[in-house]
């Protein structure tokens, strides 16, 4: 009879516990770039390519992460490793680089 109840609430603390980050679609990106609250993929690969010269972009996402739009980079090195960077989609301020080896 409680199982329920007890469902309910592991789906709340699952949610809440795998943080609020949301994918931002094409459309929406599309619409932030043009009403300029997002600077350009282009920019932000050219500022990870400043760091990994010759790296190959793996993988691009956009993310609303607790309300700051963030780039997420996944770049292939000319060493063959993986770096992951966050850049703050707004200033281009890089947030992370990690390591994904």
């Amino acid at each position: 009879m409680h199982a329920r109840p007890i469902a309910a609430a592991a789906v709340l603390l699952l949610a809440a516990a795998t943080g609020s980050a949301r994918d931002i679609g094409h459309d929406e990106a599309l619409q932030l770039r043009r009403s300029g609250e997002l600077l350009a993929l282009a920019e932000l690969l050219e500022r990870a390519r400043t760091r990994y010269p010759d790296a190959t972009l793996l993988e691009a996402d956009l993310e609303r992460e607790s309300g700051t739009l963030v780039y997420e980079l996944e770049l292939l090195t000319r060493d063959g490793r993986v770096r992951e960077l966050e850049f703050d989609a707004r200033s281009g301020t890089l947030l992370s680089d990690k390591d994904e080896d």
